[in-house]
Formats: C-alpha cells, sequence, structure tokens
C-alpha cells in the first residue's frame, strides 16, 4: 500500500467508525512503515497468540530461543544483532525494538506500546480497503492471558474477535475453560461469523470430527481452501479434564486426506491455520503435500519473512506471526491457472502510536473493562527492574514468580511453568492488578508443595528439556523450560534425553537422588490438586516487598551453544 492509497483507506475506514482526528495519521508520520504495495488478486490477513490483550503492551523478545537439530541457528531461531543481520533491519530501528531484545527499556520509550485490538482494527480496515475481499484469519490463544478473559471466561475476547472482523480461527489455550465452553462459543457466538476449524480434533469414543477441518472461500473469485490445526498436544500441556471427549494429535495422515480433499473440491490455493509451533510446521511443510501457506501460531515467533520448505509436489512457505498482537501478517497471493503462481508476505508490527483507535473497538473495550477498572488499576508494588518472561529458561519475571513462591510456601526450590506469554513492565512502572494477572490468568492456578526426591527433580528437568529440545520437531511442545528457583544446574541442549541437565545442586551441595527437598510449583496438570492460586502467593510477596529491586536471574550453565546465533 502507498503512502497515498493508506490516506486514502484511512479516509474509506473513517466511514466504518475509524477516528480521523489524529494529525500525525493523516499526515502520513508512518515515515512509509505501513506502505504494503497490493499484489497479486488474493490477500489473507492473520494474527495469532494475542492472549487476550485488548490495549496496547509492551513485550520483550528472547534473548535466548535455541534451536534443536537441524534447526538450531536458523529461523526462528535467531535473536538480538543475529535477528537484525538476517533480516536487513538496522540497530534502533523500531523493527529492531519490535522483533528483538535489544535495548528494551530505552527503544519502549522511544517507539511506544505494540498491538491493541484498537489499533489492530485500524490496521486492519486500511489493509482491507486496499485488499478488497481479504479474510482475517486468527491462529488461536485468543481467550485466555488477561484477567478479563478470566473472569468473563473469554466473552470479552470472543466479541472483540466477532468485532475485528475475524473470519476463520482455531485453538489452543481456548480450550481450557472446557469442552463445554469451547462449543457454547462455537455453537452460539460464532455461527454465521467466525468458523472455528480444527482438523485433528476427535471424539475419544468413534473417531468423529468435533469441529470442521476445512472451509473453501472465495477471495475475488479465487477459491481458497482453508485448513484448521489446533494445538496437537493441548491434553498434555495443559489439563486433559477439560477435553475429556476428545483427542488431539498432528494428525498427519488425516491433514494430508484433508488438503486433498479440499484441492478435489475446486481450492486453487490451500494454506493451513496452524497452532503447531514454527518447528513443528517446517517439519510438517516437508511432508504434506499440497499446502501453498502455513500461517503459524503458537511458539510466539516473529518471523518477517516466510521459510519456503520443498516437498515431494512442491514447496510450502511457513510463516509465524509473533505474540500479543503485536503483528498483522499480509499474506498476497497471485492465483492463476488453478495454483499459486507467486506470494508476498509482510509482518507488520503494530505500533498504537503510529496506528489512531478504532472508535468501535475502542468503545467496546472501554465497556467491558469498567466493570472490572478498579480492580485492575490496583497498585500492588512498584519495580526498579525491567520485567519480562521470555527466554528458552528464564525471565526476570518469572524470577520473581519462583521468589514468591519460595518465601511464601517456604520452599527450598521452585518450579515455574516455561510460558511464553506475559507482558513487560519497564522499570519505574507500577505493578498493577492487572499487570500481575497478564503474568497468570489461567483455569488452573493452584500452587503446590510437595516433598520430591532428588531422583524426580532431576526426572522433571529431563523431561521437560526434551520437550524443547528434542531434535525431532513432532516431540516439541513449543513452550520454554521449567522455570527454576534454588536450584542451579548445567544444561547441555545437544545431548540425550538423561544427559542434557547435570551437577544438580541446592546452596552449593550436589542434589541427592534418594533425599526430599521441599519444591513449590504452580499450574498443575493433574486434576484433584487443591492450593492457593498463584495470584494470591504474589500479591502477598508483591505488597510484602512494595518494591522489587533486580532479581539475581536464576539460569543453567550452558553447555555446548557457544557462537550460536539463537543467543546473545
Amino acid at each position: 500500500m502507498r503512502r497515498r492509497e493508506f490516506l486514502h483507506a484511512l479516509a474509506a475506514a473513517g466511514a466504518a467508525g475509524l477516528p480521523l482526528a489524529t494529525r500525525a495519521a493523516m499526515e502520513g508520520r508512518d515515515d512509509g512503515f505501513y506502505d504494503v504495495p497490493r499484489f497479486g488478486n488474493a490477500s489473507l490477513l492473520h494474527i495469532t497468540d494475542t492472549h487476550a490483550q485488548l490495549a496496547p503492551v509492551h513485550f520483550r523478545e528472547p534473548n535466548v530461543n535455541l534451536g534443536a537439530g537441524e534447526a538450531a541457528g536458523k529461523p526462528p531461531h535467531l535473536v538480538g544483532e543475529h535477528f537484525l543481520g538476517a533480516y536487513g533491519f538496522a540497530d534502533g530501528s523500531r523493527e529492531a525494538h519490535a522483533f528483538t531484545h535489544l535495548d528494551f527499556a530505552a527503544a519502549a520509550r522511544t517507539y511506544g506500546r505494540l498491538g491493541g485490538f484498537a489499533h489492530i482494527a485500524t490496521l486492519v480496515k486500511c489493509l482491507r480497503a486496499s485488499r478488497p475481499g481479504a479474510l482475517l484469519l486468527d491462529g488461536g490463544d485468543s481467550w485466555q492471558g488477561s484477567a478479563t478473559a478470566l473472569w468473563t471466561r473469554g466473552q470479552d475476547m470472543v466479541d472483540a474477535q466477532k468485532l475485528l472482523g475475524v473470519d476463520i480461527t482455531t485453538g489452543h489455550w481456548e480450550f481450557t475453560y472446557g469442552e463445554e465452553r469451547v462449543k457454547q462459543v462455537v455453537e452460539r457466538d460464532f455461527a454465521g461469523r467466525i468458523e472455528f476449524l480444527a482438523q485433528n480434533v476427535t471424539t475419544a469414543d468413534f473417531g468423529d470430527p468435533v469441529f470442521k477441518a476445512w472451509t473453501l472461500r472465495e477471495v475475488n473469485g479465487v477459491p481458497i481452501g482453508i485448513v484448521g490445526q489446533a494445538f496437537p498436544y493441548t491434553p498434555i500441556a495443559n489439563p486433559r479434564y477439560f477435553v475429556p471427549s476428545w483427542t488431539f494429535g498432528i494428525k498427519e495422515a488425516e491433514l494430508q486426506k484433508q488438503v486433498d480433499e479440499v484441492r478435489a473440491k475446486g481450492a486453487a490455493a490451500v494454506v493451513l491455520l496452524s497452532h503447531n509451533g514454527m518447528d513443528v510446521d517446517l517439519k510438517l511443510a516437508s511432508r504434506v503435500t499440497g499446502i501453498d501457506v502455513i500461517l503459524g501460531g503458537h511458539t510466539h515467533d516473529g518471523v518477517p519473512r516466510p521459510v519456503p520448505v520443498k516437498n515431494a509436489r512442491g514447496t510450502t512457505l511457513v510463516t509465524n506471526a509473533g505474540c500479543s498482537g503485536k503483528f498483522v501478517g499480509v499474506l498476497d497471493l497471485d492465483v492463476r491457472g488453478g495454483k499459486v503462481q507467486d506470494a508476498r508476505y509482510r509482518l507488520l508490527p503494530v505500533f498504537s502510536n503510529l496506528l489512531p483507535a478504532d472508535v468501535a473497538m475502542r468503545t467496546h473495550i472501554e465497556k467491558v473493562r469498567a466493570p472490572f477498572a478498579a480492580k485492575l488499576s490496583e497498585p500492588l508494588a512498584a519495580t526498579d527492574a525491567l520485567l519480562y518472561r521470555r527466554g528458552n529458561f528464564n525471565g526476570t519475571l518469572d524470577q520473581v514468580i519462583l521468589d514468591a513462591l519460595a518465601a511464601v510456601k517456604g520452599a527450598q526450590i521452585a518450579f515455574s511453568p516455561g510460558f511464553r506469554w506475559g507482558t513487560t513492565l519497564l522499570p519505574g512502572d507500577t505493578i498493577t492488578r492487572e499487570h500481575m494477572m497478564d503474568w497468570c490468568a489461567i483455569t488452573y492456578p493452584m500452587t503446590t508443595l510437595n516433598d520430591l526426591s532428588g531422583e524426580m527433580i532431576k526426572t522433571i528437568l529431563e523431561d521437560v528439556c526434551d520437550n524443547l529440545f528434542n531434535r525431532d520437531p513432532y516431540y516439541q511442545q513449543g513452550g520454554d523450560m521449567v522455570r527454576v528457583g534454588g536450584l542451579t544446574y548445567t544444561c547441555t541442549p545437544g545431548e540425550a534425553i538423561g544427559k542434557r541437565t547435570s551437577d544438580l545442586r541446592l546452596g552449593g551441595k550436589p542434589i541427592e537422588a534418594g533425599k526430599t527437598y521441599k519444591v513449590a510449583g504452580w499450574a498443575p496438570v493433574a486434576e484433584g490438586v487443591r492450593g492457593e492460586p498463584i495470584w494470591d502467593v504474589l500479591e502477598k510477596y508483591l505488597r510484602d516487598r512494595k518494591t522489587i529491586a533486580a532479581p539475581t536471574l536464576n539460569v543453567p550453565k550452558l553447555v555446548g551453544v557457544e557462537r550460536n546465533p539463537g543467543i546473545t
């Protein structure tokens, strides 16, 4: 879209409720940042893993994102300067801030927050104005990740998806509200508006499909088949009891059948809306044929350019569109002669200070937040540190959680899940209840305190490490390493399972296999676990401390990753 087209698009979008009083926007002070020339004859827009962040946020990208096996040193496993070099972004630029962790606090103060559904709505309307008929696809993880989403059981996000104009979606964390809630939304709220696709979710008794597998849509006369792929490891990574009647999995053979079927029905292009995670999608693309593009999510990788993957019948482009509402993917296809001849893709960061807020979406957000406003804004503490989550082994935000678990629960060792969602706070920020809930708003928040043997502690570390660093992507579940407090250890990611973690120590003394230790944790996947919710533990800790100084980050000693572009 050229600058003149962008301004015309803004004017056209104004008729649909977009505010045009923002002088900077009307004068085009985006410096051409959103100039995306139209290409081809069919377009798809893509968001994913927004994790219920209706308002603009700060979200720091990882400084450690190691790939396993053949994935080492390749996208999406590039960070910092290595990432900038690979994609040609200048240090200190807007793109450098959006896509990397570099000089994050200073850059955040310069470029402001990203995302926010009111700003996403503006960008989507502008892109659709220049790309008539463009479909908007949401890759899932939309209903979880904030206090208001938890307290409304995702209703605030369901309504936001409809207002945004989402056409097609799939799921993962959505399933943690339970089977009945998901079916209620799909059959009632989404009926006639949004298609929920998931070819890999079937009933546990007879293997019947729970959701539609694919849809065939015409975009400017071009028949495009879209197949949905929900997160394949939902009953393992999250509590099984939320989805007792359903089975999941990659289901590669079934996917091939669905792709072949939609092709037979006339699709000239086939797109997989995937929540597999990028490494899984890269392997899948080499084995399943007939897919032109994978619009991916789950692993929260903001990848500016698609990765082309060859297979037996052609090439599949694999993308991943980040998280927290930071990005909108734009896929333009040139479809002629019954097939895709060429494609263009851009992953656009959503800078809230470059895009005015859409009036209708802003009104919706204000309405859903109003009943909770006082509770959300309640101050709990202040932070002198940059608090962030992302990174393979730990983040300062998770270190605060670990310290809170150890202090409040009286534990020697603390574990916290390697979740990749959770907003970032800058030094000097007030930690409100809303911020705290951004870090822990899940439907199974119980904390635990157990006596675990040294042998069991080692087993837990090895098991989670294998989920992250197994050389076969189909055995990876897409999160990060469990965060560990109190215990120190060495990690060799390139080793085999059982050999990746070593030299486990507590207080400088080796962990003994037969000795028991008090271990605190939260978010248990087992059914029937009782315990105070993690937000109660965190609130006690934050109120007691009043100010959070820079925490001492507990990360393992890493072996075998020297000169790896996935670490800085």
